[in-house]
């Protein structure tokens, strides 16, 4: 049976695109509880994204453990602290003051790794770029991103972390790989624009200076 193609009207891609444009990475949460059930479908949301082969490589772990939440702390404010050494001057000031993860208010930690052994899809589409299994976990993540913006909830991805220690501390098999750790919860406060952006790291680039033509 072949079904009717959903149509999107202007003001859905007003909205799609307000959307977008309103995702932020939020490192600034309330304490407030995220509902199970609207975790869970947030989740299901996510694993419709598209991935190489069909083969859902990405894995979901809730990490919900004081202890397994304190070692994941740990490992950001080592990574932390070498970071700051690799910079200088007005600029390693600048990095010391910025906020830069939201491990400690957000009710939600979700662990997302990419499974290097999964068998799905048989192969199809990874021989000859295998890391496509690993931007299919980052699909999932952008979709993620952005139903949880859709609910009023924030997320914040931390990179500043020891992958390895992440692995250990979540005792997770040897074939996954840490992809992203990210935070979810209620944001303090809205903003249009990055924070990065607004407290003058990175300004946002002109998309013409990253379009080519050959």
């Amino acid at each position: 049976m072949t079904e009717t193609p959903r149509q999107f009207d202007d003001k859905f891609r007003e909205a799609f695109r307000d959307l977008i444009l309103w995702r932020r990475d939020v490192r600034r949460f309330r304490r407030d509880p995220i509902d199970a059930g609207l975790m869970h479908s947030l989740l299901e949301l996510a694993s419709h994204a598209p991935s190489v082969g069909h083969c859902q490589p990405w894995r979901f772990v809730l990490v919900e453990s004081a202890d397994r939440r304190d070692a994941i702390r740990s490992s950001f404010v080592r990574s932390n602290a070498d970071a700051l050494e690799s910079y200088h001057g007005e600029q390693r000031a600048h990095y010391a003051r910025l906020k830069l993860e939201g491990l400690e208010n957000a009710p939600v930690h979700v662990a997302v790794f990419a499974d290097e052994a999964a068998e799905e899809g048989s192969g199809l589409g990874r021989r000859t770029m295998p890391e496509t299994l690993r931007y299919s976990v980052v699909a999932a993540i952008q979709t993620l991103w952005l139903a949880a913006r859709a609910e009023g909830l924030g997320l914040g991805w931390v990179s500043i972390l020891e992958p390895d220690a992440v692995h250990r501390a979540l005792d997770v098999p040897s074939t996954w790989t840490l992809v992203a750790y990210l935070c979810l919860g209620w944001p303090v406060e809205e903003h249009l624009d990055p924070e990065l952006d607004r407290h003058r790291w990175q300004q946002r680039l002109d998309v013409e200076r990253m379009i080519f033509k050959r």
